[in-house]
């Protein structure tokens, strides 16, 4: 697993999630921004250009299916890490049918979480 450092776009409309999954990344040596909104994780993925999306799945507004699509038109090289509450089979098989590479289970532990965005930075890098 590459530990290269990577950017990490956390979008999640929760703000104490986004703030301590960002806290973390930057622990752990990413450069990681988070985005509370569709509005806000659309500009910040124009401008941040991430290597890795971490994204909520159950949102207002826009579920993080719908907005992952739309985020790919921006930032179409980034790898997508679902994070969420809902542990349904269904939720699980949609999300990797929506080209989520991992999903992961709120509360995801920190070594899971780390290891599935050291595999992104580094399915990244490999291309």
């Amino acid at each position: 697993m590459s530990k290269e450092p990577c950017k990490v776009l956390v979008v999640d409309d929760e703000r104490d999630n986004a703030d301590t999954n960002v806290v973390l990344l930057q622990l752990w040596g990413h450069e990681a921004e988070a985005a509370y909104s569709p509005d806000d994780s659309i500009s910040k993925a124009m401008a941040f250009d991430p290597d890795v999306v971490l994204m909520d799945i159950g949102m207002p507004v826009m579920n993080g299916f719908d907005l992952a699509k739309e985020l790919r038109r921006y930032c179409p090289d980034a790898r997508f890490v679902a994070l969420t509450g809902f542990t349904r089979a269904d939720i699980v098989r949609r999300a990797r049918d929506a080209g989520f590479e991992r999903v992961l289970i709120k509360p995801a532990a920190a070594n899971v979480l780390e290891e599935a965005v050291d595999a992104g930075c580094a399915a990244g890098a490999s291309e």
